[in-house]
């Protein structure tokens, strides 16, 4: 099988991105992108991210999963933590985050390393969440192989029964990620291929350093 795609073109010109108009703290920037792209009419899942982490075979693996909260500190999701890519991050924390917002042409990487969050946060969420989500997350042993798709609807019906009328309880193996930045690119796209790159780095003093990089 071939097929050629090098006819794909698209001309970029929905924005810039100059040292002179954005914030010292790439935080307050992600802030700024994440509104106009959760505003915007023609862009779904606004918090979707890749999360690329480094696995125990070795390879990189990436992954679509939600950004359930950012602060000042990083970015909140919340997964299995003997997924595979809990496992990994157990074994190598550090991790990637790419978020791209194509209706305005823009891209956001983060490098950082990626922590536990507090049982308590982890409760928090967990409980805001549809009993049916609570259940699956209880009934999938996530990244495992299993023999089908019936094994994992028995179980949950199993849960329903179990958890009738009763708070469903957030399990130990499930919770929240806080990935920490220390690298924050932030890529716009313009005319003639010429983007616009600026990199913020974390520096030893919690200051960052923001740079611009070639296309």
């Amino acid at each position: 099988m071939q097929e050629d795609l090098g006819d794909y073109r698209k001309s970029y010109q929905k924005g810039q991105l100059l040292e002179g108009e954005v914030p010292a703290n790439p935080m307050e920037l992600f802030q700024q992108w994440f509104r106009m792209a959760e505003a915007h009419p023609g862009m779904d899942e606004p918090n979707t991210m890749m999360l690329t982490t480094i696995g125990q075979d070795g390879f990189p693996k990436g992954r679509i999963v939600l950004l359930k909260r950012f602060t000042h500190e990083g970015f909140i999701f919340y997964t299995n933590y003997e997924s595979e890519k809990g496992r990994a991050i157990a074994a190598n924390n550090r991790v990637c985050l790419s978020f791209f917002w194509p209706v305005l042409e823009r891209q956001v990487i983060v490098k950082g390393r990626a922590e536990k969050l507090a049982p308590n946060l982890s409760d928090g969420y967990f409980e805001s969440r549809p009993d049916g989500s609570k259940l699956g997350a209880i009934a999938s042993p996530q990244s495992q192989v299993i023999p089908s798709r019936a094994v994992l609807e028995e179980a949950v019906r199993d849960l329903e029964q179990r958890y009738q009328g009763q708070e469903i309880p957030r399990p130990d193996f499930w919770g929240g990620f806080l990935v920490r930045p220390q690298s924050v690119e932030f890529w716009q796209g313009r005319p003639n291929r010429l983007h616009d790159r600026l990199r913020y780095l974390l520096q030893e003093d919690w200051d960052w350093k923001l740079e611009r990089l070639a296309p």
